[in-house]
């Protein structure tokens, strides 16, 4: 895995604003194009707004960007399902951001970002199902 770079002058960020403070999202579009368009897009457009992470697992992850705030709704800007992403470079790391799906290629509007120090290897396998 190589180290992330510095953040770059011109490089799109978004501001997560929560009731606990703030959390600055960065993109990566070269590894997953169609995620950060998903994300960018869904932001511009106010999908997110006033939406809750609807699931909190301490030192794991939290989850968000269901308009349902049940962990089932929410879709992407193309109205349908879309691929998994992935890079070797971006695995998940404390900070990190990914899309939540239901199983391979059901990409929507949830995403989670990881609480934990490092994801173990068995997680990562189970979040492959």
């Amino acid at each position: 895995m190589e180290p992330i770079k510095e953040l770059q002058q011109g490089e799109d960020i978004a501001i997560i604003t929560t009731n606990y403070g703030t959390i600055t999202v960065r993109f990566f579009p070269d590894a997953a194009p169609k995620a950060v368009e998903n994300f960018i897009t869904h932001v511009n457009n106010g999908y997110y707004d006033g939406i809750t992470f609807h699931r909190v697992i301490q030192d794991f992850m939290i989850q968000g960007g269901d308009p349902e705030g049940t962990g089932m709704g929410g879709e992407s800007i193309w109205k349908e399902p879309f691929e998994d992403e992935f890079d070797v470079n971006y695995r998940n790391f404390r900070g990190a951001i990914s899309m939540a799906n239901s199983g391979p290629n059901t990409n929507g509007s949830q995403f989670f970002i990881v609480q934990g120090a490092e994801v173990p290897e068995d997680i990562i396998k189970e979040m492959k199902r």
